[in-house]
């Protein structure tokens, strides 16, 4: 091989490389707002943080919030949420982390999209200002706890459950056997007390009375309309509308830059998953772990 060959096959390989990386400095998110990696340098600008589908895990999204909330040239974050709400912990923990950020003096501004609901709501309501579309689905102030019970398949079939426990409560929901009057008044208790922190930090974030918001807050949906109407909402607008508004409160110009908040890469497993669940919504609720949630039963 001559030196010239050399050159030109190092040249084929490592251009698609550079070609790539400047793609991605430059390149748009799924909003088609313009995005740069280099934080901190710069003018001013927006900062993106997108919570979408079942809440399982809160780490991604507090992430964002630490970065942007460290990074000086984030004037406000806009808070774009499309999610029927999930597990409890996973959207305490972002709820915590919005109020967080606002400690930091910079706004944060939520976009409601399709469904911002329970725990998605959870999420949204300690912000500055929160849009909904007229039709966005929201509200849901309400936890369920659900598993199955296969007791009376197994008797037909011959199939018995033996189970070793150390406690009275220990096997509470077994699916094996019909459930106690004492296991579901534990349970329920267990339920009212999750959903008085719900309504309690609602509540306070909304500057709702309490007694007031306990008329509504059962678990149903709203409307965006309906939702403006009991002050779950601030306001009806879009997602442009919110980014505008966003904007003239940072004193920013209109064609200031938007960054999108950096997603944690993730392994094959997820990528085929998720694309899955994308062809067969169903799959996604299929996938929901056990245990208690803030979830729309729409899902």
């Amino acid at each position: 091989m001559t030196t010239r060959q050399k050159v030109l096959l190092v040249l084929f390989i490592v251009l698609p490389l550079i070609a790539g990386i400047i793609l991605s400095i430059i390149g748009t998110d799924s909003f088609g707002e313009k995005r740069n990696v280099f934080s901190g340098v710069g003018p001013k600008k927006i900062g993106l943080i997108s919570l979408e589908n079942v809440i399982m895990s809160s780490s991604d999204c507090v992430r964002q919030f630490k970065d942007f909330a460290d990074d000086k040239s984030i004037a406000g974050i806009l808070f774009h949420i499309d999610s029927p709400g999930g597990a409890v912990a996973p959207s305490q923990e972002i709820y915590e982390e919005v109020v967080k950020f606002k400690h930091t003096g910079k706004p944060i501004v939520v976009s409601m999209g399709n469904l911002a609901a329970s725990g998605g709501y959870y999420a949204a309501c300690p912000a500055t200002k929160i849009f909904a579309n007229p039709g966005t689905i929201t509200g849901s102030i309400g936890v369920i706890f659900q598993f199955p019970q296969y007791f009376k398949l197994m008797d037909k079939v011959g199939v018995n459950m033996v189970t070793m426990k150390s406690g009275l409560y220990k096997d509470a929901g077994n699916p094996g056997r019909e459930m106690t009057e004492d296991e579901k008044q534990l349970l329920q208790n267990l339920i009212d007390q999750t959903h008085e922190q719900f309504i309690s930090a609602v509540a306070v974030s909304r500057h709702i009375p309490i007694d007031t918001l306990r008329n509504f807050a059962d678990g149903r949906i709203f409307n965006g309309e309906q939702a403006l109407e009991v002050n779950l909402v601030d306001t009806l607008g879009s997602y442009e509308d919110a980014l505008a508004y966003l904007k003239h409160i940072c004193k920013l110009p209109s064609d200031a830059s938007v960054e999108s908040g950096s997603s944690g890469a993730g392994n094959l497993k997820d990528l085929l998953t998720e694309s899955l669940s994308n062809l067969f919504p169903m799959l996604k609720r299929a996938g929901v772990k056990p245990g208690v949630y803030f979830m729309t039963d729409l899902f």
